[in-house]
């Protein structure tokens, strides 16, 4: 089994490539993502993740779960190191300073074989999605209700930036992500076997009268623009969430729930 290896200097090249991953640019260069914290770090376990690089702060893992996780780490062979709470702190996030992170390797799915598919699945898909604070809370909700996975469509922000990962609460190790350009994505919504249900501002639909047939896809379009014309015509359903304000519109990631505990109520029990 490994040893952890000591690192006090701030300038040292492991700490500079792990920081480094706060820039898109080395996260898609490098295909590595970093999470903070004992509790996601402890979902990545469970779901079969092991860290390419384990990092903790010098006294805080000689018991309990820290301890699990190093142990864990240096059975399977991770790197572990041990470093000064300085160093900790400038590679943590400034607002929550954590005294675990590992660096995970990134996991998209291939797109979902719609062959096989059963009745009860939803994916959800979003389309071109740039909050990833949205988007994290988005795949944590997902996990919630049980969807099957998340499509991400055209442009769209970083699953793996840190505040998604962050936002997520850890079901970024739990659902499948999968990428899709918009015209991949539109050809597959043409072939989807049951609905696929997309919002709209200018609806005729309420959400919540209507029947969805399964397996569904709930489609939803990005802040501020929502759903393309391209994608919005391979809906075999567009429907509207009805606001009484004077607001036109949700949060993505409220409006997101509202619609996947809609379409999944029926198969969620307490």
């Amino acid at each position: 089994m490994n040893e952890p290896k000591i690192i006090t200097s701030l300038t040292n090249d492991r700490v500079k490539a792990i920081r480094a991953l706060d820039m898109r640019k080395v996260r898609k260069e490098t295909g590595l993502f970093v999470a903070e914290g004992a509790s996601l770090l402890v979902t990545a376990r469970d779901h079969g993740f092991v860290p390419e690089t384990l990092v903790y702060q010098t006294g805080t893992a000689a018991t309990g779960i820290a301890r699990g996780l190093v142990t864990h780490a240096l059975s399977a062979g991770a790197e572990v190191l041990e470093v000064s709470e300085a160093v900790l702190t400038k590679l943590s996030s400034k607002d929550n300073p954590q005294t675990l992170l590992g660096v995970f390797r990134q996991q998209f799915a291939p797109p979902p074989d719609l062959t096989s598919m059963s009745h009860s699945d939803t994916w959800l898909a979003l389309e071109e999605i740039r909050d990833p604070g949205n988007l994290g809370t988005i795949i944590r909700t997902a996990d919630a209700v049980g969807a099957a996975g998340v499509i991400l469509v055209g442009t769209t922000c970083d699953p793996y930036a840190l505040d998604a990962v962050r936002a997520t609460m850890g079901s970024i190790f739990a659902v499948p992500i999968v990428k899709m350009d918009r015209p991949q994505f539109t050809e597959f919504a043409k072939r989807w076997p049951g609905d696929a249900i997309g919002t709209h501002l200018t609806a005729r639909h309420d959400f919540r009268s209507e029947t969805y047939r399964g397996p569904q896809l709930i489609v939803m379009g990005g802040e501020g623009p929502g759903l393309s014309t391209a994608v919005a015509a391979v809906c075999s359903k567009l429907v509207k969430i009805p606001m009484a304000g004077n607001l036109d519109s949700l949060n993505l990631a409220v409006a997101t729930a509202l619609m996947l505990y809609q379409v999944r109520g029926p198969q969620l029990k307490l």
